[in-house]
């Protein structure tokens, strides 16, 4: 049987990986808060408290952020429904792909009842371009109707956020 060659290379050498490649996770920094609430009425995303902070040993290195709430609520007293946006920031910039700017909670009014709550998760990879200190925060505004938006609104709710800092 013959070896099978590629620019003259034997075939272990063409499908091993060069050294120093990327994808390693390098370091991974959490934050939990529990019972912190935060309200806003706000049309512009205003900052929750959840943040967490990570410096990048390299400025080829990707940061791949996740985080989570327990309670995502919305209230309005709105007869044609309302909605509420999260969306994580790095410093002042909002990094998240969707064009919505963020994940979206809305309420649908049913009978007498217009509240609508849930959990949220929602994760974003950045390429900080930096080795100083980064913080990501998660950002929450209201949408249309003017309606009360809450980040971790009750005390037995967990609010986490994750930063990996993922090789170049």
């Amino acid at each position: 049987m013959a070896i099978i060659t590629l620019k003259n290379n034997s075939l272990s050498s063409v499908t091993a990986l060069p050294a120093g490649v990327g994808g390693k996770v390098l370091q991974v920094v959490q934050s939990i808060g529990t019972g912190a609430t935060f309200t806003t009425t706000s049309t512009s995303f205003v900052a929750t408290g959840t943040n967490v902070s990570i410096t990048p040993s390299s400025t080829s290195s990707k940061i791949f952020v996740m985080c989570s709430t327990g309670l995502f609520w919305v209230n309005s007293s709105a007869s044609d429904g309302t909605g509420g946006v999260a969306t994580i920031y790095r410093g002042a910039s909002n990094i998240n792909p969707n064009s919505g700017g963020g994940q979206m909670l809305r309420n649908y009014r049913i009978g007498a009842v217009n509240i609508q709550s849930g959990g949220l998760t929602m994760s974003v990879l950045d390429s900080p371009n930096t080795t100083s200190s980064t913080t990501y925060t998660v950002y929450i505004k209201s949408l249309w109707n003017n309606p009360t938006v809450q980040w971790n609104s009750q005390d037995d709710d967990v609010a986490v956020i994750t930063a990996m800092e993922i090789a170049g």
